[in-house]
């Protein structure tokens, strides 16, 4: 037996010995609701904080002011750091938010419960991403077991507001100064290592038309039939993305959801005011200014369409909600790929391959900074297993145990 593969066992060793102290640490993380909206998630960081004193891990809290949350449309937010010194040498930031989306309908069990049944920890966030805040914890304790010599430093940030795009999250500590890592790893949700992702632009589109009584429609001009059409018109941007075809493994072309749809003001009146939102993905190779400047086009068109048709004019409100660029591969990430590729291979014993993912992250924030990152935590072999923003999220607890023993063993790599 090797040196390396000595400690490596050891580093298993004190994971599996540590693991049901683990998961009842998980189990506090999800049991505290972090719904976002409405983002009341102060009270969370500060009960992780206090879980976190006994370890020996001082979180140092950087709370947002007051009207910068408000404004951002959450109701409050402190990020936490974590900083372990080991000695001259790169620092590696390990990355998960606590925020969720509401857990919604049709679960079987307590979103907020963290129950345990069949080798599953079921709860909001269990899987997405509460469950990599003991990930990395645990990771770097059975790192610091070990003793060993360390060349470099290790930081945990928990964040909470990666569903709002992480623009006070990650993007205000690197904005303010208070981090600059060399290398970075944020949280997961599969089996494989993701070195890249797509953008996403979400905008709101309101059409003004003029209520009117049903019995007489021709007194009014009907939003939602012109909402409609330019929806249809936007829909109809999916079957041309289609030829989009991404040269990123894991990542096929862009895509245009719309997921919200509000107005009118009772059954019988003709709606003035209609409003929706819509979600476009965008692969690696897309241009986000293009991309936005299509789709304003798209609707405009549709909207003067309508006009033309009908006779009866619409006014168009569109709004920019939330743009996240890409994240793309940087050349320096190679290191910490390669490490969690051997060790995902060997833990899991199966290949555990570096791919793209058609989600979107905050990780981008840190890669247009020049920080080069991945993305690797506890989850499933696919996102859809896990019932990730779905009922009855959960996560294998066997691969919350496997995946800290990935990231342990890998921060020994680049830190030994």
């Amino acid at each position: 037996m090797t040196a390396h593969t000595e400690a490596y066992a050891k580093l298993d060793a004190w994971i599996d010995a540590h693991f049901d102290e683990q998961t009842r640490f998980l189990q506090e993380l999800v049991r505290v609701p972090t719904d976002t909206p409405p983002g009341n998630n102060a009270p969370h960081a500060d009960r992780l904080a206090d879980l976190l004193k006994p370890m020996g891990f001082d979180a140092e809290k950087f709370p947002i002011p007051a009207d910068e949350v408000k404004a951002y449309g959450l109701e409050s937010l402190t990020n936490l750091i974590v900083r372990r010194h080991y000695g001259a040498g790169k620092t590696i930031a390990l990355n998960a938010h606590g925020d969720v989306v509401p857990p919604g309908e049709g679960w079987s069990k307590d979103p907020y419960g963290a129950e345990i049944a069949d080798g599953k920890m079921y709860g909001r966030a269990t899987a997405v991403s509460k469950c990599d805040m003991s990930t990395f914890t645990f990771a770097v304790r059975a790192l610091e077991s070990l003793g060993a010599t360390l060349k470099g430093n290790v930081e945990l940030h928990f964040t909470y507001d990666e569903e709002y795009g992480g623009e006070k999250g990650p993007g205000w500590l690197l904005a303010n100064g208070h981090t600059k890592p060399d290398l970075m790893m944020a949280a997961g949700f599969s089996y494989q290592v993701v070195t890249a992702h797509n953008g996403c632009l979400q905008m709101e589109v309101t059409v003004h038309g003029k209520s009117g009584h049903a019995a007489v429609p021709d007194t009014g001009i009907d939003a939602l039939q012109a909402a409609v059409q330019i929806m249809n018109a936007l829909y109809a941007q999916n079957t041309l993305y289609k030829s989009m075809l991404s040269k990123v493994t894991g990542i096929t072309h862009p895509y245009l959801n719309i997921g919200q749809i509000v107005g009118g003001t009772n059954t019988n009146v003709i709606p003035g005011r209609v409003s929706f939102k819509l979600d476009r993905r965008m692969i690696p190779e897309e241009n986000p200014t293009e991309v936005e400047a299509n789709i304003r086009k798209v609707i405009a068109d549709a909207a003067a369409g309508f006009t033309t048709q009908t006779g009866k004019p619409v006014q168009i409100d569109v709004q920019r909600l939330l743009m996240c660029h890409a994240m793309k591969p940087l050349p320096g990430n190679k290191p910490l790929v390669d490490a969690l590729c051997k060790h995902g291979t060997e833990v899991f014993g199966e290949p555990i391959p570096a791919v793209g993912t058609p989600l979107y992250t905050d990780v981008r924030l840190y890669v247009e900074k020049g920080i080069p990152g991945v993305i690797y935590g506890a989850g499933p072999r696919t996102v859809a297993e896990s019932n990730a923003k779905r009922a009855d999220e959960r996560i294998d607890l066997e691969d919350l145990r496997r995946a800290t023993k990935v990231v342990a063993r890998t921060l020994l790599d680049l830190l030994k």
